[in-house]
């Protein structure tokens, strides 16, 4: 779906990981993340600088509900200020609302074998989509896989703008492309202990691992 000359900047955090996994650079495209420190709200002032220097490309950044309320929903209003200036309008910013600082949720259960702690882990629900509609950029809402696609379509047909939240799932693994021996054997400490939805996370990162087995038309 992404033009040949998009620039798609990523945050930290598990959207990190879904990038790395799953964003494949075609040619003629770049691509940004915070990679050295690791800082949590880059993604969406890093997309307004590509905006900058390339005005005529489109820019995607890729940012966790957490990262968004950290910094990044502030930097709406820096879009909002500035859109008109920019040759092609079009921003995305795709949001992953899973209520969760997921990236260290799994932290905790694959490195030192703890279920989720949710007094530091727990977010807010908050409507990005209907925010970016009150700054008068366009808004869409996501909750279904079936949607996904369409609403990708919608925003890159955008003549402004767009938050794209996409209601995601925190119980779906972020698995590496390697798991040792010690990340196993932590996680499944971390489910044995009531981690909450334990049948769900163990059920879905089956379902990942057997997916990575098979040929792609039978995942």
């Amino acid at each position: 779906l992404l033009p040949a000359d998009a620039i798609v900047t990523s945050d930290s955090g598990s959207c990190a990981n879904w990038y790395a996994r799953d964003y494949q650079v075609k040619a003629g495209q770049r691509a940004s993340l915070s990679g050295g420190l690791a800082s949590m709200g880059a993604a969406v002032p890093y997309a307004i600088a590509a905006k900058f220097a390339h005005p005529t490309r489109p820019v995607v950044a890729l940012v966790g509900d957490g990262a968004m309320q950290m910094n990044n929903m502030a930097e709406l209003i820096t879009i909002q200020k500035y859109w008109r200036r920019w040759t092609d309008p079009r921003l995305i910013v795709c949001v992953f609302n899973n209520q969760d600082l997921n990236e260290v949720t799994w932290e905790q259960r694959v490195m030192e074998g703890n279920p989720r702690y949710e007094a530091s882990q727990d977010l807010p629900d908050v409507p990005y989509a209907k925010f970016a509609e009150m700054l008068g950029l366009t808004g869409i809402f996501v909750d279904t896989p079936d949607a996904l696609a369409g609403a990708w379509a919608q925003a890159l047909a955008a003549d402004r703008p767009v938050v794209l939240e996409v209601k995601t799932d925190p119980e779906v693994a972020p698995l590496p492309p390697h798991v040792t021996l010690v990340q196993a054997k932590a996680f499944m400490s971390s489910m044995a202990k009531g981690d909450r939805g334990a049948g769900q996370v163990i059920a879905d990162t089956a379902r990942q691992l057997i997916g990575e087995l098979l040929p792609h038309g039978e995942r």
